[in-house]
């Protein structure tokens, strides 16, 4: 679906991030890794790369240093002669309750969950507008759309993508750019096992209300952005993509 495709995902050093690369790499694209640190990013990107027979390349930035983000997405553009499509998969999460909720962790989750969501749209919208359009898919959640006790600050923060995601695709339809998000639901990630031993029974009951009676996986996840970065979805744009087995309805 996405052959010849230049792409970048940010938050892709490890979890749903490199399943959606190498879901975009299965499908044929040149992906562009980002993560803070290189990791073992390089030793998969060569893995992954040789399996797949397609190009993957980890590009190091911090997605809150607005410098480095348009550094790396020019450095992109130079190389590739133009940028098809973002995924904004890069985000903090923290569990507090109402009363914990510090101004502190606050400003640090709008940074990356929101503000460099924001800043990348910014600069990508620039570049995919030179050549004709592109995609950007960003990463909400089934929180930012019904809420969750216990996760204010990250879900207000995903609350935020979506609105970012509706406004943004209007104002840039006319460019030929879409803006779409996915909102996964309870998906089972390293993260989600954390949860779990910390408070299993809580979770439990989340997890009864789902209608199809499983868990998302983080290929679930990677299906919905890779459809939706492809031409596949060339008439959608503005739409918030539930991943979450029917529960948030």
């Amino acid at each position: 679906m996405l052959k010849e495709k230049i792409a970048l995902i940010t938050g892709a050093g490890r979890g749903i991030g490199r399943v959606i690369a190498e879901q975009f790499a299965k499908d044929g694209a040149t992906v562009y890794i980002n993560d803070l640190q290189m990791g073992d990013m390089e030793e998969w990107a060569t893995e992954c790369a040789t399996k797949y027979q397609t190009k993957i390349v980890p590009v190091c930035f911090d997605v809150t240093d607005s410098s480095a983000l348009k550094s790396g997405l020019m450095s992109i553009y130079k190389t590739e002669g133009r940028i098809d499509c973002v995924v904004n998969n890069a985000a903090i999460i923290a569990n507090q309750k109402l009363g914990m909720v510090t101004k502190a962790l606050l400003e640090k989750m709008y940074s990356v969950n929101v503000f460099a969501v924001i800043d990348m749209i910014q600069i990508v919208s620039r570049l995919m507008a030179r050549k004709g359009g592109g995609s950007i898919v960003n990463i909400a959640s089934i929180t930012g759309v019904v809420g969750s006790p216990g996760q204010v600050a990250y879900s207000s923060t995903k609350g935020a993508v979506i609105s970012i995601t509706k406004s943004s695709a209007k104002e840039l339809a006319p460019m030929s750019i879409r803006v779409n998000a996915v909102a996964p639901g309870i998906i089972k990630t390293e993260r989600f096992n954390e949860l779990y031993e910390a408070d299993g029974d809580k979770i439990d009951g989340r997890i009864s209300r789902i209608a199809l009676g499983r868990l998302g996986t983080p290929q679930d996840v990677a299906n919905a952005v890779a459809f939706l970065a492809s031409d596949r979805a060339s008439y959608i744009s503005g739409q918030i993509l539930g991943v979450d087995g029917c529960a948030s309805i």
